[in-house]
């Protein structure tokens, strides 16, 4: 690796395994040491795939260790800006600095329109905007006081960007997200902060794979006619964890100094078919 971090700190929400994982892991290999705070436990009963696990977690941290670089760990569920701000206030106090945020962390639960309840709307949005917008707000105050400017990474999806059929709470959650980063990219960068959201496609991960596959399955089927609306343009239709870690990567480095208030879709095509 280049070690375009060498010296930098990295918070990365969700990080105890899938996408969050892997962008510790690719971080931490380019010289950043890593916070890594996931819920490590129960997700919304509507969330059909599996919870993160503390042991999730400590495998993630002792991928980073192995690697020769410092990780803290933390449990905090990102809806709650306390407890999340502890954990990323004690990272910092024992790194030292902050340098780049990853909001990763986010849910997913497929439903026809008329299925999805008000529960699980309120879940998605809690999640997905709100404990996006606390994770900027935890961090960005310690990325101002270094004076060194900095980067944010807002974790979106190609629901964002286009839509996604049967997750009608997912899209208006992912448009939300896009929206927040071009909106923190214009107020913060006078501090030299670079915010841009990172869009995926299908990655194979617990969110992506499974019984969210099923979930999504099952959706279609109450309507088939919209089944075709979501086709990559290249034969490789779902992406690796790894692939996105390598866009989230460019994006927390110089290498993409002048990149901010932009949308990069990492997707296969999907958003734009």
């Amino acid at each position: 690796m280049s070690q375009s971090l060498s010296g930098k700190v990295a918070l990365i929400t969700g990080a105890a395994r899938g996408q969050g994982r892997a962008h510790a892991v690719r971080l931490a290999a380019e010289g950043a040491d890593i916070i890594a705070v996931d819920l490590a436990g129960p997700l919304p009963p509507s969330v059909p795939y599996d919870s993160p696990t503390s042991d999730d977690l400590a495998e993630t941290a002792r991928l980073v260790s192995e690697g020769g670089r410092r990780v803290v760990t933390a449990e905090a569920d990102i809806r709650d800006l306390d407890a999340l701000s502890a954990a990323v206030d004690k990272g910092v106090g024992e790194l030292g600095r902050l340098d780049v945020i990853v909001a990763n962390a986010g849910i997913c639960s497929p439903a026809p329109w008329d299925q999805i309840t008000a529960q699980a709307f309120r879940d998605t949005i809690d999640t997905n905007v709100i404990g996006t917008w606390n994770t900027v707000m935890a961090g960005v105050r310690h990325i101002i006081d270094g004076g060194r400017g900095g980067s944010i990474i807002l974790i979106g999806s190609a629901a964002g960007i286009k839509m996604q059929s049967f997750m009608i709470h997912y899209t208006a959650s992912k448009h939300a997200v896009v929206g927040m980063a071009r909106a923190f990219a214009a107020e913060l960068g006078r501090y030299n902060i670079r915010v841009n959201s990172l869009n995926p496609g299908a990655v194979a991960t617990p969110m992506g794979t499974g019984r969210m596959r099923e979930a999504l399955q099952a959706a279609a089927d109450d309507y088939p006619h919209l089944r075709g609306m979501h086709k990559p343009l290249l034969p490789e239709g779902i992406a690796q964890p790894e692939d996105i870690a390598d866009a989230v990567a460019w994006l927390a480095s110089d290498q993409s100094r002048l990149v901010t208030a932009t949308q990069v879709s990492v997707d296969i095509g999907v958003g734009y078919v």
